[in-house]
């Protein structure tokens, strides 16, 4: 399946953080040790904590709340 161009980008950039951030430093035992960790990686972090420079720096919980205050 081939997807646009204009969709590809992110996934490509998220999956070259995912690489650089946590996969490269981790040597995981089991496919489901894999899972789990990543897993949390992505709902505990990169969701949550960690700095988009899409929205201007700040983690997806800020631009949220700033983005309620200004509703």
């Amino acid at each position: 399946m081939k997807f646009p161009r204009s969709t590809r980008p992110p996934a490509e950039s998220f999956f070259h953080t995912l690489k650089v951030e946590l996969v490269s430093s981790c040597d995981f035992k089991t496919r489901d040790e894999a899972k789990q960790i990543i897993f949390e990686y992505i709902e505990v972090f990169y969701n949550r904590k960690r700095k988009h420079s899409s929205i201007g720096y700040m983690s997806p919980s800020q631009y949220e709340i700033e983005w309620f205050k200004s509703a």
